[in-house]
């Protein structure tokens, strides 16, 4: 196991204040959650602290998109004071659609509180969600006066958002330095799953990478050349920078993987049919495939056919398969064959970044140190 991590079922927590960072980062359309896969996942852990400990208070906190507008941290607010006001820009940005989701989970009813700077929705007496953290430029700047802030907030950190594990964020991994930190259940069964997958996968392993995110999948391609035997490449990455992928190739020294690149059609928003099964095809003997990324505009039909094509061929293959990203998820849910797959992952570059070897910043600070 690359990762040992301090668990939530040997924290302290009875009669404590909690905060637990979740994966509330969720499609949502009309104030309506498209794909409820990331909340699901932590909720467990949600549960757990419940029924342990029912004395626990419970303040879930989390971020969803990129805000434009982001506010500075009111340093010279003493804590409790309540005067900070601040209007959000962004409401489709606002996490009250995920309060009521808990809400009808936990058979609450949310209010509008505040906790110091935060604006707050209380769900129940012992459960509250804090509004999107990226409402706030502390949060991804890791300022520590931001920290603070949220630190006094709780008594015990845990972490249970495997997906924004790989950023160095305030509620990711500053607010460890101020709090006994623990890995939440969502954590510990992500870390199992990809560490099996890193330290001795069936092989042959191919890994297929598409989307969008080229200058942060660019890199990650190179990283999984060291780990798979085969490296499928599609969407717009593919069309993109598909010279820089083969010279990248030519370039690596020592064992690499053979590398597949797709073409796209003549709109240039899918993969084209050959492609498609040109890449069933060579994972047909495969004990491993890692999928991350979708392969066209998924969102604009005819353009998701490629994934579809890919999706169902995968699904008939015997190989241990894993899932990751939010974009390839939602497709795979709506295509409607997701539990063919052996595990889903809530995290998309985390997990590529777990798999390339990288230290996750959000993981290495809820590690035993002797």
């Amino acid at each position: 196991m690359i990762y040992n991590l301090k668990k939530v079922q040997d924290a302290d927590v009875n009669n404590k204040k909690v905060l637990l960072r979740v994966d509330v980062d969720v499609p949502v359309v009309d104030g309506v959650i498209q794909d409820e896969s990331r909340l699901k996942a932590w909720f467990p852990t949600l549960e757990y602290l419940i029924n342990a400990n029912a004395n626990a208070k419970i303040y879930l906190i989390g971020h969803m998109g990129r805000p434009k507008q982001q506010f500075p941290t009111p340093v010279s607010t003493p804590f409790g004071a309540n005067n900070f006001q601040f209007t959000i820009s962004e409401p489709n940005l606002s996490l009250k659609p995920v309060a009521e989701w808990v809400s009808k989970k936990v058979n609450g009813q949310i209010e509008e509180e505040k906790i110091d700077i935060f604006n707050t929705w209380k769900i129940r007496d012992d459960i509250y969600l804090l509004e999107n953290l990226r409402f706030f430029e502390g949060e991804e700047k890791n300022d520590p006066a931001f920290v603070k802030k949220l630190a006094l907030i709780g008594d015990v950190f845990i972490n249970d958002a495997f997906a924004t594990a790989h950023r160095a964020h305030a509620s990711t991994e500053g607010i460890t330095k101020f709090l006994p930190s623990f890995a939440g259940v969502r954590v510990q069964k992500e870390v199992e799953e990809l560490s099996r997958v890193l330290e001795n996968p069936l092989r042959p392993l191919a890994v297929m990478i598409g989307g969008a995110k080229i200058e942060t999948k660019l890199p990650l391609v190179e990283k999984m050349h060291r780990i798979a035997d085969l490296v499928l490449v599609g969407g717009e990455i593919a069309e993109n920078d598909k010279i820089l992928l083969k010279v990248q190739h030519e370039d690596i020294e020592g064992r690499k993987s053979v590398l597949l690149v797709a073409d796209l059609n003549q709109d240039l928003k899918d993969i084209t049919p050959k492609s498609s099964e040109n890449f069933i095809q060579v994972l047909q003997n495969t004990g491993t495939i890692v999928w991350n990324g979708p392969m066209g505009l998924v969102e604009q039909p005819p353009f998701d056919t490629g994934t579809k094509t890919l999706a169902d061929g995968i699904a008939k293959l015997s190989a241990y398969k894993i899932l990751g990203g939010g974009d390839t998820v939602s497709c795979i849910q709506k295509i409607g064959v997701i539990d063919k797959f052996n595990f889903v992952s809530t995290g998309g570059g985390a997990m590529l970044e777990f798999l390339s070897g990288e230290k996750l910043p959000g993981l290495v600070a809820l590690e035993v140190h002797s």
